[in-house]
Formats: C-alpha cells, structure tokens, sequence
C-alpha cells in the first residue's frame, strides 16, 4: 500500500537538561487518501497505531494539494486527541483537505513561501434529481463540518469564512496569520533578528490568477510588426482567440 504519510523518529540531548528524548516528525506529502482510506478499516487504524506508538511532542510538516476529506478529518480528530503538543509546518501548500488538517496544531507555522487555500467540497454524482439533491444536502453538511475545525482555529464568523471558502481563497503566509488559520512564520533563527519579513499580504482566488496568466501568455504571443509569412500571422491569430476563450470562460 502507498502511503502519503511517513514518520520520522530522532532522538536527541537536551543541552541544559541532559536529558535524552525522542522527537517525533510527521510528513503529509502528495494527495491525502491517494490510493485507499474511505471505506477502507485498514488505513485509518495503521494511520492510528502509528501516531500512537510514541509519546511527546509531534511536528507534522504538510505539503499537500488536498484529497479525500473524510480521511482529513479523520486525521484532523485523530491530532486533535493526541495528549502531546502537535506544531504544524506548512512548507509548501496546505490546499483543501490538507487545510483542515493544519487546523489541528496546537500551533501552526507557515514558511515565508508558502500558500494555504481553502474551498467548498466537491463530489461526483450520479442519479435523478432526487439523488442530485441528496448529494447537494450532503455537500452542506460536508462543509459545516469543515467550518467547525475553521471556526475553532481562527475564531472568524463561520458567515466570513463560509464566503472565504465560497470564493476559492488562497493566502500567503501573512494573510493566513492576519486570518488566524497560522500563528507564526518560520525563520531561521541565526537571521530573525537581522532580515525583517516583508508585511506584504495577498489573496486572490483562481479566477484572478487565471486571469493575469492569460494577460502574460497573451503579450508573450502577441506578434508585433510585420510578419515574415502569412501563415504565421493566421497561427498568431488562431491562438489568440483560443486564449481570449480560455480567458473569458468560466
């Protein structure tokens, strides 16, 4: 079985104590739920029997597009009840799934690069109008679930952050700590002092994004002056107006 998870266990010295203990890392990498976890007793409970095997304090580094989110719950109640401290790190993305997760640290750190985002669910349906409103119910359900783990982090409205989660926000690391959902930005601490981090926050949602990419790649292709052949102009056209489609669909 593929995992998107692995342990790290290192033991180490306290200098001022002497005192020996074992720190305990762990790495949420890739899609949650990747292979199996939803309707599946054995990974939940491997998952489980992992965390659980030692004792102390625990680091989990997420770099994670998000997955299933009932496996991230899961997760997320499974953190939330273990008796040590639980520091999350967000080095690259916490998107999603991934970001309820992170919802469990006791306290959440976020590197200088990374990105934290968050949606409503999303799933395949199948049926007659009256399975599609089943799926639409369990959908709302879903997403006051999500809310609560959103609510107990930042202490926002669940009405501001049901808006958030409507418009598909992404943040930076300070508009995720401005938000509440991270408490600090990791440093390096021979240089935190020295290097201020700029106080610059974003964010956006992926309409915008899209958006300004299509602008670049549009000013990248756009042919200026006369062209050497009058088929190389019709090609120039022809993708202009697939990206002025692209740009304007939605």
């Amino acid at each position: 079985m593929k995992k998107f998870w692995n342990w790290k266990n290192q033991t180490v010295t306290n200098q001022e104590t002497q005192e020996t203990v074992t720190e305990r890392t762990l790495f949420l990498n890739g899609t949650i739920a990747e292979e199996s976890w939803f309707d599946d007793d054995v990974t939940p409970q491997l998952f489980k029997e992992e965390l659980n095997a030692g004792n102390g304090d625990i680091t989990v580094w997420i770099n994670s597009p998000g997955g299933d989110c009932i496996a991230a719950a899961q997760i997320y109640n499974m953190l939330m009840e273990y008796k040590g401290n639980v520091t999350v790190k967000i080095d690259g993305i916490a998107a999603s799934a991934a970001s309820v997760i992170a919802m469990a640290g006791t306290k959440v750190l976020v590197s200088p690069v990374s990105m934290l985002m968050i949606h409503n669910p999303m799933t395949v349906a199948y049926g007659d109008s009256a399975e599609m409103q089943k799926a639409i119910e369990m959908l709302g359900s879903v997403k006051d679930s999500i809310l609560n783990a959103y609510e107990i982090k930042t202490g926002l409205s669940r009405t501001k952050l049901a808006h958030l989660m409507d418009a598909e926000t992404w943040m930076d690391a300070n508009k995720a700590i401005e938000l509440g959902f991270a408490d600090e930005m990791m440093q390096r601490a021979a240089v935190a002092d020295e290097i201020p981090m700029p106080q610059v926050s974003m964010m956006f949602s992926r309409a915008s994004v899209v958006n300004s990419l299509m602008d670049k790649i549009a000013a990248k292709c756009e042919i200026k002056g006369k062209p050497t052949q009058a088929e190389t102009k019709i090609k120039a056209d022809s993708l202009m107006d697939r990206l002025n489609l692209i740009k304007n669909w939605r």
